[in-house]
């Protein structure tokens, strides 16, 4: 299409009808979250909630302000700022179906390293009800070791010594909390909204223990006065690429320079634990529960697990995207197998859910062949979601005797994946994992000794001395340094269990 409207709310007008748009009065909202970490999928699930909250009524007192910490958060900045914060969320269904929707819940986006204290203020500012994070699992700053917070980080120092100017999540948290305190205005709640399980403790614990280091006192208060939910998020949302923005332009005649793609399910479940009032979200789809921990459990172990083997096992094979994999009988079929043998036998139960059920929608989302979510994406950072993805299956199926095969055949296939940085057909493969190197060096010794991946313990804890798992993995890794193509041993492994 020539000439497409560039997107801002002057121009919402002229958009088709076809396309959704707020229904509400941008001109009236207040700041009530400020969010640290605006990437897609914040985008397509935080923000797409709070967007679908303020069509439904008068909710212009929850409107999200994005911070970015970053030099890298510079182009979403700019982009929103141009924008007039607007974005288009392209939904696209298994079927072929379309949905486009302009969110309008985002108003404003500030850059914290380029004025830390506006920042901090806006976080003090009693409008302010909630800070949101997703920082991703490496955003918080935990001692891989220790597992405390990792005060050695350059970072980290820096925020201890100069609690006016911070750099990390948790300097400007515990600046804002400080300033609500001193001013007499109640505590905002923090809210993880990353993928990680139990994240509200994680957040809890990784805050107090940076406030004990920096103002002891300042720590007590916010034990006492500040709220943490965990919550179990859930919506597929790959990369947005060239081709979406070029379809909005052809299809919808918007010029949008940074839209976001994703899937039509989407879920959220929250303890319902916030200090300071929050958005009725469970009006718009949200559940609130007392407890989240067997939703994020079954999530993790299912959906991220699933994930992670599809991503390990696909890229060295040679699959590019999810539903490439799904694709391909052998690859379904051994996801299944993985969730019904290794993964489901240590599940809780899980209230109001279907196992059975779960599972058959997460093989038809992860096959959805309008979402090209690709592989490396899904393995970014592996070093950080293995160890809460995969590893405490493996670790409890050892406990109670359960089979480790399938997912002993995707670490096995890791090492490979670290050590030579290439598939079977000897194509280099994007690996983007901050502890690369280490991987790598640990990977690169396992011909002379096969156990060296294993006894990265900061990942993988004591597996190389669990007799039975190291005899298995040994086995796998025999097999796959003499030939790299993975189906042959996911055919054993599935074969064997026919």
């Amino acid at each position: 299409m020539n000439n497409p409207i560039p997107l801002s709310q002057e121009n919402l007008s002229q958009l088709p009808d076809a396309m959704a748009r707020p229904e509400y009065d941008r001109s009236q909202i207040k700041t009530g979250i400020v969010h640290i970490g605006v990437g897609g999928f914040h985008r397509s699930h935080e923000a797409y909630y709070t967007d679908a909250l303020m069509n439904s009524g008068d909710f212009s007192q929850w409107g999200i302000c994005g911070v970015g910490l970053r030099e890298a958060d510079r182009k979403i900045a700019s982009v929103l700022q141009q924008q007039d914060y607007l974005y288009t969320l392209i939904v696209r269904h298994p079927g072929g179906k379309i949905e486009n929707r302009v969110i309008g819940s985002l108003v404003d986006f500030m850059m914290g390293i380029d004025d830390p204290q506006a920042v901090i203020d806006r976080m003090a500012n009693p409008d302010t009800k909630i800070v949101s994070l997703t920082i991703t699992e490496g955003g918080y700053n935990v001692d891989p070791d220790s597992g405390e917070f990792d005060t050695s980080n350059p970072d980290a120092q820096h925020d201890l010594k100069n609690p006016d100017q911070p750099k990390l999540a948790f300097g400007y948290l515990a600046a804002a909390l400080r300033k609500r305190r001193d001013n007499g205005i109640p505590a905002f709640t923090v809210q993880s909204c990353d993928n990680i399980q139990h994240n509200g403790n994680l957040t809890r614990k990784m805050v107090l223990e940076f406030a004990r280091h920096q103002d002891p006192e300042l720590a007590q208060w916010i034990e006492r006065e500040v709220c943490f939910p965990n919550a179990m998020v859930d919506r597929i949302t790959p990369v947005t690429t060239a081709a979406d923005m070029e379809y909005l332009e052809q299809e919808m005649g918007l010029q949008d320079q940074w839209p976001v793609t994703c899937e039509p399910f989407c879920q959220w479940v929250i303890e319902d634990d916030f200090c300071d009032g929050r958005p009725p979200w469970e009006n718009v789809g949200a559940q609130f529960v007392p407890d989240v921990t067997p939703y994020e459990k079954m999530k993790i172990r299912l959906l991220n697990a699933g994930h992670s083997v599809l991503g390990i096992l696909g890229s060295v094979y040679g699959h590019a995207t999810i539903d490439e994999c799904v694709s391909d009988d052998l690859f379904a079929t051994y996801l299944r197998q993985f969730m019904d043998i290794e993964a489901t036998p240590v599940l809780d139960a899980v209230e109001g859910i279907d196992l059975d059920a779960y599972k058959d929608t997460l093989l038809e989302r992860f096959g959805n062949p309008n979402i090209k979510d690709k592989l490396s994406r899904i393995c970014l950072e592996s070093s950080s979601k293995l160890p809460v993805f995969l590893i405490p299956t493996i670790t409890e199926n050892l406990q109670r005797g359960g089979s480790i095969q399938y997912a002993a055949l995707v670490i096995a296939t890791w090492c490979w994946y670290s050590d030579q940085g290439v598939d079977q057909y000897n194509k280099e493969l994007e690996i983007i994992d901050g502890n690369h190197a280490e991987l790598h060096q640990a990977a690169a010794e396992t011909r002379d000794d096969p156990l060296s991946f294993l006894r990265l313990t900061s990942v993988f804890g004591d597996l190389a001395k669990n007799e039975r798992f190291a005899k298995v993995y040994t086995e796998m890794i025999d097999k796959i340094y003499e030939n790299p193509d993975v189906s042959l041993q996911m055919r054993k492994i599935v074969k064997d269990r026919q």
